[in-house]
């Protein structure tokens, strides 16, 4: 992991961004905030938490004392979702919101006031490689439209299935976040991956 984040970083990413699995919400499993924690010092780049796991806020303290420089928890993962944002906030981090694919915007309307980022899944989350789901793309443009009315601050972030392909249209969309896995280290280097992305964004035509 240590090599994989030093990759990312000299690779020009923005963020490194953590997806944590509890095998309950999703269906899969993978690291705990000692993971986050360990590798803290070998990375200057923001740490962007994304907890996938049912209570959140039973872990947001020990993610936040790790290191994690912003949080995003899920709107169906919460029972009081403003008291989790509020529980975050009062840790230091900046506060993200995530939705699933079948879940309306509508839901989280009333806290992106109160929040910094809006994650759109774009995929079941769980697990990686997974294809963009195309019917997406109009809550990608909704979701946009809700922002620029109700908290224009918010960053509205993009999650599953993001590549060199779709790079570019998901941006003219409204996306100012994109979150890509699979299409950076099935790359020939994650430095590669990310140029590719890069590139996309500037040069392909849509």
């Amino acid at each position: 992991m240590r090599e994989a984040v030093h990759a990312l970083q000299d690779g020009g990413a923005d963020w490194i961004h953590f997806d944590v699995m509890d095998g309950h919400f999703v269906p899969n499993l993978t690291f705990g905030a000692p993971m986050v924690a360990a590798l803290r010092p070998h990375c200057n780049l923001p740490f962007d938490v994304h907890l996938m796991i049912e209570h959140p806020e039973r872990l947001v303290p020990d993610f936040a004392e790790a290191g994690a420089n912003s949080i995003t928890v899920h709107a169906e993962a919460c029972v009081h979702l403003h008291r989790v944002v509020e529980q975050i906030r009062e840790l230091g981090c900046g506060v993200g919101v995530a939705l699933n694919p079948h879940t309306p915007l509508e839901t989280v309307r009333y806290i992106l006031p109160a929040i910094d980022v809006l994650l759109v899944m774009t995929v079941n989350p769980g697990f990686g490689g997974q294809a963009f789901i195309d019917l997406m793309k109009p809550k990608i443009v909704e979701a946009r439209l809700m922002i620029e009315q109700s908290a224009p601050h918010v960053l509205l972030e993009v999650d599953g299935g993001v590549s060199p392909d779709n790079a570019r249209e998901l941006v003219e969309l409204g996306a100012r976040v994109l979150v890509a896995g699979s299409s950076v280290f099935s790359a020939p280097t994650p430095q590669e991956g990310i140029r590719a992305l890069r590139f996309a964004l500037v040069s392909q035509k849509v």
